[in-house]
């Protein structure tokens, strides 16, 4: 190390330019070659059924039915919306180079939100139905609040903070390396949006404040906004499934359970009324295939 900094030291200012280009070109290199080794992009298939919903998403989860929130929301408006729709598990990322998506009749659509309001125009659902103007307004903050703050935290404890890391790394089938590049983008990500240039200390307090708001809203009620789901319950759902159920090695295993047992409550009702099959859905620890 102490070498390659001498020999930097006795560059001129051309030669330290071209140093550092070339250093973050390698960089760009090895981001993209990992990309390509962790999502090789294959073509879709044409041949899927007409007016079903294909939902693309990495695979199953250990203890949830995936480990990203955004596929759990999105398969949870489906079946509480009733749309038919099939399960493709893969590596092929949407045009925004991301999961989850979908294709319907041969159209692709990127991004869960964007996703929903498609299938909401396409066909016709509303799932707010029986909200009042103020409701929808209410239930739109707290989806921001849980895809714009709570999903960083979550990222944060699996990536970044310090903590048992066999969860990812099996679930997502990742070298130490791949681990370590993964963790690089998530840090500089989470710097760039804010939430990561707190401490670990800093961003427990936050998340925990996030939790004790939704616990406090919810209360003693079924659902989100009263006896009836709506369409931000399966936001609030997908990101609170990774808490409850798959937290693992963070320290806050069981932080639902313990301070927030209504929210833990909150999961089991949505697990019992959407997903009576969610034991074929995960694989229980890696131990087994997921059969649907």
């Amino acid at each position: 190390m102490e070498s390659i900094m001498n020999t930097f030291n006795d560059m001129d200012t051309s030669q330290k330019v071209l140093y550092v280009v070339g250093g973050a070109v390698v960089a760009i290199v090895t981001v993209v070659g990992l990309r390509k080794q962790c999502f090789k992009e294959t073509k879709a298939k044409k041949d899927y059924p007409r007016d079903t919903v294909i939902h693309h998403q990495i695979g199953r989860g250990p203890y949830a039915p995936s480990m990203t929130p955004f596929a759990l929301k999105l398969e949870t408006y489906l079946r509480m919306a009733k749309i038919p729709y099939q399960n493709v598990h893969g590596r092929q990322l949407s045009s925004k180079g991301k999961f989850t998506w979908i294709e319907y009749n041969g159209q692709a659509v990127a991004d869960s939100s964007l996703c929903i309001e498609f299938l909401n125009k396409k066909l016709g659902v509303d799932l707010n139905r029986n909200l009042s103007p103020a409701d929808r307004g209410v239930a739109q903050a707290i989806q921001a609040m849980m895809e714009d703050h709570i999903y960083w935290f979550v990222a944060l404890f699996r990536w970044q903070y310090d903590s048992d890391r066999s969860l990812v790394m099996n679930a997502f089938k990742l070298s130490k390396f791949l681990f370590w590049m993964f963790q690089r983008l998530l840090k500089k990500a989470s710097w760039d949006q804010g939430l990561g240039r707190h401490t670990e200390e800093e961003g427990t307090e936050m998340l925990k404040k996030d939790l004790q708001s939704m616990s406090d809203f919810i209360g003693t009620k079924k659902f989100l906004m009263g006896d009836e789901p709506c369409e931000t319950d399966c936001t609030v759902f997908g990101m609170l499934s990774q808490v409850y159920w798959q937290f693992t090695g963070t320290g806050y295993e069981n932080i639902l359970k313990d301070k927030y047992p209504n929210l833990a409550a909150y999961c089991e009702r949505m697990k019992e009324t959407f997903w009576p099959d969610w034991d074929q859905c995960i694989t229980h620890g890696g131990t087994r295939e997921a059969t649907k």
